[in-house]
């Protein structure tokens, strides 16, 4: 079916059995800078999943460039481990490949024993919140000589390639940068003398390496930072790593600290492709597309229309390592799906913490969270279909249990469907189509429209329940809170209501902001219209963007705390923040609403009481959770568990994760 991208290439004399990489991806699996068994059980599934080439990494050169969290090849004594890991790749079928990295100035004091960072030159860093050390020529001379050291490691442990990182704003992409590299000697000022780092570093890694060893380089297909290279300097950039002798050239989206998306849902599916395809005109060697290439036929396309000659598939196989393998076996329905929510992965590197997966349990756990086969299979009755429910069905069923699911509504999801409402989350519907693949596949028993009760359960004679109930919206107590006209943020994500004019939404948590942004695109021009209307140039560029983000409604938020979306993801909520503003929505902070009089608001601000009218309220003040039967159920005597948002209410990992490790405990609960 995908037939392009399941051919194989050649990198230099290394043959790849398909076009599908796993890209370099930050895990913090460890803080030693050393590989340990989970990484060797998170890349043994990546490799057996069925990618071609898989890269571990970022891997550093020096611990000053990469500091206590990132893994390194400084030194020999690490040769053993990486051999290991090597070795696990190649049986599980994949090239191995290694990621050479330095941060530069994106070094934080912190990661290295609070020693100062070097850099291209002494620019203070947005990122690392430090101004680093500018380079010597003695520093430049080291960390290339660092680059080269790391490579022959990694080739005597028995890689098939490595990649150096010139992206993402990293120490290459720095030197590239002319609003980083200040310099005014070889290394800086000029087109030429800009590229003469990384131009050395390449050169100096054939000469050890040899000619028949693969060398790639990662780069920015764009910067997206004002004042750096963009997509018009970007292929002169690519034809000299060519010529400086690169075997493949991997592209990807901006920096870290670029205010264009590079990763979540609001970036379009293969919305940077035109990035690989911009260097591919420009060079001759095989070129990645990266960033957001979720299923297979995007990734056919992009190959068969000649934007790339590989694609990278990197969250995505953390969702689903066998995305490679169900592909080709035109299983495309049952990939677990990426999201590109970055609440598991993202989000947590920026914290600090182990990367996981909000929609695959086993993310991260592979030697531990294990389905194993039941000899005692059980009858098991499962209440509610939304995520909790659905993932329990789906890991009990395939242990072997009988399963049973019951939905009180009309179809499965639950809540799934009002976090996918807005626009720019719909992406969340996915786990929806894929947990009906799966039901169909696994022949679940499926009931819909049916409402569970004790009589129900006793008539059905299980052996285990399991109770996902769910949670309800919170009204709170609010005078006018129930008067009618008065929405909850349920109704307006899952119902669509009409609304006027001036539109109040209590509740700046994260689902009250987005249901400012739901609210606020209604009346907006879809991108299909906006297509046609500059194609024909039936607008102004001006009238396009009013019409893009001026809908039907002028929205206003009001939220108690000091700071609204306390509750949002580290790394999209500056997304959500522009956004709003791009919306016109306004955001109140430190107000409270004291109550609801016929769409008048009466509000504390700043010590003032303050009235203002509005056409409709929305309120949106968190949930409760439902808690009915398991209240009841335990007089029945049967083993159960109470899983998801009728415990407390959660983000979606909390359900999914949670459904999946009670259905692998059944038979551990008795009474």
């Amino acid at each position: 079916m995908y037939k392009t991208l399941f051919s194989p290439i050649r990198i230099n004399t290394v043959e790849i059995k398909n076009r599908i990489a796993y890209p370099a991806l930050g895990l913090l699996y460890s803080y030693d800078s050393k590989l340990n068994d989970r990484y060797y059980a998170y890349f043994a599934e990546r490799a057996k999943g069925g990618a071609g080439l898989v890269t571990v990494g970022p891997v550093g050169v020096d611990f000053l460039g990469s500091g206590l969290l990132a893994l390194s090849l400084a030194s020999d004594d690490v040769l053993p481990s990486f051999q290991k890991l090597s070795a696990i790749i190649h049986d599980g079928g994949a090239k191995s490949w290694i990621q050479l990295f330095h941060a530069g100035a994106y070094s934080h004091p912190i990661l290295i024993d609070g020693k100062q960072p070097i850099a291209p030159s002494a620019i203070f860093s947005g990122y690392s919140r430090v101004t680093p050390r500018e380079m010597t020529i003695e520093d430049i001379q080291e960390v290339q000589n660092r680059f080269v050291q790391a490579a022959l490691r990694a080739k005597a442990a028995g890689f098939d390639g490595v990649e150096i990182i010139a992206s993402a704003g990293y120490l290459v992409s720095q030197f590239l940068s002319p609003i980083r590299n200040l310099r005014t000697d070889a290394y800086g000022g000029s087109f030429e003398n800009r590229t003469r780092f990384p131009m050395e570093l390449i050169e100096m890694m054939r000469s050890a390496l040899g000619k028949n060893y693969p060398i790639t380089i990662r780069m920015a297909g764009n910067d997206f930072v004002q004042g750096s290279n963009s997509d018009t300097e970007t292929p002169e950039i690519a034809r000299v790593y060519e010529r400086a002798g690169v075997d493949a050239i991997n592209i990807t989206g901006g920096w870290h600290e670029s205010r264009v998306p590079q990763l979540p849902m609001e970036l379009p599916r293969s919305a940077y492709a035109y990035l690989a395809l911009n260097i591919k005109r420009a060079v001759s060697v095989p070129v990645m597309a990266s960033n957001r290439i979720t299923d297979p036929a995007t990734a056919e396309r992009i190959l068969t229309d000649g934007y790339a000659d590989m694609v990278n598939l990197g969250r995505v196989l953390i969702a689903d390592p066998e995305w490679p393998l169900k592909a080709f076996e035109g299983r495309a329905d049952e990939i677990r799906p990426c999201v590109a929510c970055s609440q598991g992965c993202t989000d947590q590197v920026f914290s600090g913490q182990p990367v996981f997966c909000i929609g695959n349990p086993r993310a991260g756990f592979e030697a531990e969270r294990n389905i194993q086969k039941t000899g005692d299979p059980k009858r098991v009755m499962i209440v509610g279909a939304g995520p909790a429910g659905l993932e329990a069905s789906i890991t009990a069923t395939q242990a072997g249990h009988l399963v049973e699911l019951f939905e009180k509504s009309s179809d499965i999801g639950g809540q799934l469907w009002m976090a996918g409402a807005p626009p720019h989350k719909r992406e969340i519907l996915e786990y929806v189509r894929y947990y009906w693949a799966m039901v169909r596949k696994l022949q679940i028993p499926l009931y819909l429209n049916t409402v569970v009760d004790m009589a129900l359960i006793q008539s059905k004679k299980p052996e285990f329940v399991m109770i996902a109930e769910g949670a309800e919206s919170l009204i709170p107590p609010i005078p006018g809170a129930m008067d009618t006209g008065v929405f909850n943020a349920w109704e307006v994500l899952c119902g669509n209501p009409l609304l006027g004019k001036r539109v109040a939404i209590i509740g700046g948590g994260a689902v009250g902001l987005e249901t400012a942004l739901f609210v606020a695109a209604k009346g907006t021009i879809t991108p299909e219209i906006l297509h046609f209307l500059f194609t024909y140039e039936a607008e102004s560029v001006e009238r396009l963007r009013e019409l893009m983000f001026q809908g039907s409604s002028r929205v206003t938020v009001f939220e108690m705390l000091p700071k609204a979306g306390k509750d949002v993801g580290k790394s999209t909520k500056w997304i959500l923040t522009d956004n709003l503003k791009r919306y016109g929505v306004k955001v109140n902070t430190n107000t409270k609403v004291i109550s609801i009089q016929n769409g008048t608001l009466t509000y504390e601000k700043d010590s003032e009481s303050i009235q203002e009218a509005f056409d409709s309220v929305i309120l949106a003040s968190g949930s409760r959770p439902v808690q009915q039967l398991s209240r009841e159920i335990e007089s029945l005597k049967i083993p159960f568990v109470v899983i998801g948002d009728c415990i407390k209410p959660g983000k979606i990992n909390d359900a999914i994760h949670a459904g999946f490790l009670a259905a692998a405990g059944i038979g551990t609960v008795s009474f």
